[in-house]
């Protein structure tokens, strides 16, 4: 009796399967669907398509490289750009050329290929830059419109591109101020500005001057 019931188990088990497969069931396999994947990772450029020919001619136009901090995924990230300085230019006016034209650079709409990568930026155009007035410290950067009237996102946009260009010092900070004799403060760019720039106020300290 044990051996004809060990054939009848051993009929079984390819009768179920075969039962199974023709209900539309994979008896043994699992099942891996769950979708189609992602185009690509947000926020990464190398995974967009070949840059349009206005956007080729921007990268190699001719300038001193620099980075700016755009909006990406409610964070800070770097992008590549370029500004003009002209050869001969002595240093205090060379840190106001690059800091206006990284305030241009933030300003303008990010190119295609970076606006399919969910590249933004909230820093609006008009706005201008101009060096320390004669009371103010050398290093000061003075803004049209005043830092207290940004938004957050704005705000520290411009604090990490100015902290980590050749407008500032190389310290991590910059010294900003409205127009004229406004009051003027040290910003500093930390982790957690670039992480959080919209929950996250650039921390500063107040500077004598103006």
């Amino acid at each position: 009796m044990r051996n004809v019931r060990g054939v009848r188990g051993w009929l079984a088990a390819p009768l179920l399967a075969v039962l199974l497969t023709g209900c539309g069931i994979r008896a043994t396999e699992v099942p891996t669907d769950f979708g189609p994947a992602p185009s690509r990772v947000p926020c990464s450029l190398s995974d967009v398509a070949e840059p349009s020919a206005s956007d080729a001619a921007a990268q190699s136009a001719g300038g001193v490289p620099v980075q700016v901090f755009l909006l990406c995924a409610s964070q800070l990230v770097t992008v590549d750009r370029a500004v003009r300085v002209p050869d001969g230019t002595a240093e205090a006016e060379r840190r106001v050329l690059v800091a206006q034209g990284l305030l241009d650079e933030l300003a303008e709409t990010p190119s295609a290929s970076e606006t399919e990568a969910g590249y933004t930026t909230d820093v609006r155009g008009g706005m201008s830059v101009t060096g320390p007035g004669p009371r103010d410290p050398e290093d000061t950067l003075r803004l049209s419109t005043s830092p207290d009237d940004l938004a957050s996102y704005a705000l520290a946009q411009i604090v990490c591109t100015f902290s980590d260009s050749a407008a500032a010092e190389g310290d991590g900070s910059v010294v900003l101020g409205g127009p004229d004799t406004a009051p003027l403060r040290r910003y500093e760019c930390t982790p957690e500005v670039r992480s959080r720039p919209g929950a996250q106020v650039p921390p500063s300290s107040g500077v004598n001057g103006g």
